[in-house]
């Protein structure tokens, strides 16, 4: 068997059927372009080492970090705040006391557009939670974990969420 590779001849480049670069088809056409003396010169670059700066990257988990930072400002409302210059707090008008849900739909103050955020900032999580859970098929009860806490946190955050917008309305929170 090694007697037969070791004489085993290589067939020529000419046998072998579209074995031509394109640069050989081309020349064996127009041989009065590039002539005999034009060939491929073979440069050998030296391989230099790049000094390297010592100051370490930060990872992916700090930019993702950054983009959460980053939509749960704009999920605050950030923007109307600032322009609008809302009041932190309300006091109620007969009696005096605090208020942390303005009566109007369509204002707020600067601690309910905060308390807001933080529930759908919860009930974003509660969906990379179930996200996380289809990643572990093989493992049942990590996965049963990450689908029950993330369903709860969904269902938590839309509750409350829902309780604050019917507080808004000036509607009774349970018709019972």
């Amino acid at each position: 068997m090694q007697e037969e590779r070791r004489n085993k001849t290589k067939a020529a480049k000419d046998d072998v059927l579209g074995s031509e670069t394109v640069f050989e088809k081309i020349k064996g056409r127009t041989p009065w372009i590039f002539g005999k003396a034009l060939r491929k010169p073979k440069i050998l670059f030296p391989s230099l080492k790049k000094p390297r700066m010592g100051i370490p990257l930060p990872g992916k988990s700090i930019a993702v970090i950054g983009v959460y930072i980053i939509l749960f400002l704009l999920q605050t409302g950030i923007v109307y705040l600032v322009f609008r210059e809302v009041p932190a707090l309300g006091s109620s008008p007969e009696d005096g006391s605090p208020m942390f849900l303005y009566p109007d739909i369509n204002e707020s103050f600067i601690i309910e557009a905060v308390v807001a955020s933080i529930f759908i900032f919860m009930c974003s999580i509660g969906f990379i939670l179930l996200y996380q859970a289809s990643k572990f098929v093989y493992n049942k009860s990590v996965a049963a974990r990450y689908l029950a806490v993330g369903i709860l946190l969904i269902l938590a955050s839309f509750i409350t969420l829902q309780a604050m917008i019917t507080i808004k309305m000036g509607q009774r929170l349970f018709n019972v």
